[in-house]
């Protein structure tokens, strides 16, 4: 049916989207909400609910079956996790590009802290999003020139945390459909779960609390629903993903600890950027010898060997938001006796504190830290 006042449908969508886009300079304002707009107008002009993709005769019998496994997760995720029962992930669309937007991260050379950008409704974040690559290198580079070090990096998914829903909500996108089956319902489970809860300007709080869901989730969909052979493919990929998280969290603990030191220290102190220096090579050294004890395609690598290339304080800073207070959160979720429901309630009661002290009650949930290589 046609919808009445197109006009004032089409600005309602350009403002909820803007929203999310966030506040970019005065100088660059314009350009980066127009971007923002068209990209996600054209990211869901593309998408068509999943029956439809399914009843066609001429798609690949791997991409039917996989979007009829994402059918199936979808209603695990609502009747087994709790996660919103609305119209997320019930359409598909076919990108043609291998990320669905490019994020920049950056940090200073002497300290693990995200810069970060404004936005209206998701406050102050450690990341800005560009679905043309071009446009985040231009900001990459910016960023650069000013003395921070940079990352970008593509996202195969990102959320609009329910606001888009009367628009058909976020879709299935082509860059992780054809992912193996543990790693796709994770990520199906994570974007779900900031639809959940979101606490505005809390990067960390949010990342991780749905890198927390997406692995309750998704150890108990394959408890329930996996073949015993996509169990075991996940098992693998887990262990490599434990041991190379154990590393980098190893070696953030290192960088922090020498940069506590800059203080007493002059600025530029090459004391300082020695041991800068020498914790990167000896990470990268670490990896090397972690990496020749997989047992993997060399293609099932490719994205662990890029980021150790290229690792520097913006993506040790990023990756450290997934990672930071998921302890706490699992902790919280055995407290709350694995019901779903109690859980998120007692996380959106974290989310509404100050954060100060919401950090300091994820700090107190926090159990001690395993042994690190």
């Amino acid at each position: 049916m046609r919808q009445p006042f197109p006009f004032l449908r089409t600005l309602a969508t350009a403002a909820a989207i803007l929203a999310l886009a966030g506040c970019a300079s005065t100088t660059d304002n314009l350009g980066y909400y127009w971007q923002s707009v068209r990209g996600h107008l054209q990211l869901l002009h593309a998408a068509e609910p999943i029956d439809h993709w399914i009843a066609r005769p001429d798609i690949p019998p791997a991409l039917r079956e996989r979007l009829q496994l994402a059918q199936r997760a979808r209603a695990f995720a609502v009747t087994e996790l709790g996660l919103p029962d609305n119209a997320s992930y019930r359409r598909y669309a076919d990108l043609r590009r291998p990320a669905a937007v490019w994020n920049v991260v950056a940090a200073p050379p002497d300290a693990l802290r995200l810069h970060t950008w404004c936005f209206p409704l998701t406050g102050c974040i450690g990341y800005r999003g560009y679905f043309q690559k071009a446009g985040a290198q231009a900001e990459g580079a910016r960023l650069a020139a000013q003395g921070l070090e940079v990352e970008v990096y593509g996202v195969p998914a990102y959320s609009t945390l329910g606001y888009l829903d009367w628009m058909g909500g976020d879709p299935l996108l082509s860059t992780f459909i054809a992912w193996p089956e543990g790693e796709f319902v994770r990520l199906l489970f994570h974007e779900l779960a900031h639809q959940v809860v979101y606490a505005q300007g809390d990067t960390l709080f949010n990342e991780s609390f749905a890198t927390a869901v997406e692995r309750l989730g998704s150890a108990r969909w394959l408890a329930t629903q996996a073949t015993p052979e996509v169990r075991q493919a996940f098992a693998a990929s887990e262990a490599r993903r434990g041991s190379f998280r154990a590393l980098t969290r190893a070696t953030r603990a290192r960088l922090a600890e020498i940069y506590a030191q800059k203080e007493a220290t002059a600025p530029g102190d090459k004391a300082l950027l020695a041991m800068k220096k020498e914790a990167m090579q000896d990470f990268r050294t670490a990896y090397a010898t972690l990496r020749a004890g997989w047992q993997a395609p060399p293609a099932q690598l490719a994205g662990y060997d890029g980021w150790v290339a290229r690792a520097n304080n913006a993506s040790f800073a990023a990756q450290a938001a997934y990672d930071e207070w998921v302890p706490a959160f699992e902790a919280l979720y055995e407290q709350t006796g694995r019901d779903w429901q109690r859980f998120y309630d007692a996380v959106r009661e974290l989310a509404e504190l100050p954060q100060p002290e919401r950090h300091q009650r994820l700090r107190a949930l926090q159990p001690p830290p395993a042994a690190t290589p």
